[in-house]
């Protein structure tokens, strides 16, 4: 169902629907039933959107399952509001980063657009002494995709936002989850509402999943202080679930000392092109 109306469209989408079946007052009563349910949850999704945008920063445990390979998992601080930054911790081998990270962690930065990877020191060639790996953005989404990214086009709180653009939404009642009691909500966006993906992320870029995606189906589980304790997005083959523990302030995350960092940028767009 629509969820973008006036009272006056329901109005007169409710007298439409009774004039072209005959369901009488009863499936009347149905229609303005659905309508006002719809707006109900639009208005919760609403709030949780809100507040997540406010407080700035959650420590999120992600898993990203691409559809095309195993998942991958990511623990740690994400930061919003002043530009998206992250902190976090991933699986070495999910990330294909074993050969040069012999721990089976691997610490990951995202400041102002760049990828910062800790690695094992290398011992010799042009980057000996350097112990973290740097990738610009723009070699993994081009440069709109980069762009967009550091502007906090990619946080959970923008993932968030991506609600308001459903057409259909669906409130799936109680659930407990991570222990808190929750309320689980559905929201599908359409081709049509999906935004500007495609034009930010271009056809050929590794975000084709979701560009080419038919619709985004969001479920989203709210506690009882209209914040998000689960977000899960379907949107082709990948599907990407996001758990949130502790809200926060915006958190300053710092890119490691140039004198350390390795700046790959460049290999990776070759090795790409």
């Amino acid at each position: 169902m629509k969820t973008r109306h006036t009272a006056a469209w329901a109005v007169l989408t409710v007298a439409a629907l009774v004039a072209a079946s005959g369901c009488g007052t009863e499936g009347a009563k149905a229609a303005v039933k659905a309508v006002d349910n719809a707006d109900k949850v639009m208005a919760a999704l609403a709030r949780a959107t809100d507040r997540t945008e406010a407080l700035g920063s959650a420590e999120v445990r992600m898993t990203v399952y691409p559809g095309t390979s195993g998942p991958v998992a990511m623990e740690g601080t994400y930061s919003w509001g002043d530009g998206y930054a992250f902190d976090v911790e991933t699986d070495t081998r999910a990330v294909h980063m074993q050969a040069v990270n012999r721990s089976p962690r691997t610490h990951v930065l995202f400041v102002d657009g760049v990828y910062y990877y800790d690695v094992d020191t290398f011992a010799s060639g042009p980057y000996k002494g350097k112990d973290w790996i740097k990738v610009d953005g723009s070699a993994v989404f081009g440069k709109k995709g980069a762009q967009a990214l550091a502007g906090d086009n990619g946080s959970p709180s923008a993932s968030m936002k991506g609600l308001k653009y459903a057409d259909d939404v669906t409130d799936l009642g109680t659930q407990t989850v991570n222990g808190r009691r929750t309320t689980h909500y559905r929201a599908v966006v359409d081709q049509d509402h999906m935004g500007r993906l495609k034009d930010v992320y271009g056809d050929g870029s590794p975000m084709s999943a979701v560009t080419g995606a038919t619709s985004v189906v969001m479920d989203v589980w709210v506690g009882p202080d209209d914040l998000p304790v689960r977000l899960k997005q379907k949107m082709g083959t990948m599907t990407v679930t996001m758990d949130f523990e502790k809200f926060g302030k915006p958190v300053a995350v710092k890119a490691p000392p140039a004198a350390r960092t390795a700046d790959l940028t460049d290999v990776l767009k070759k090795q790409q092109g």
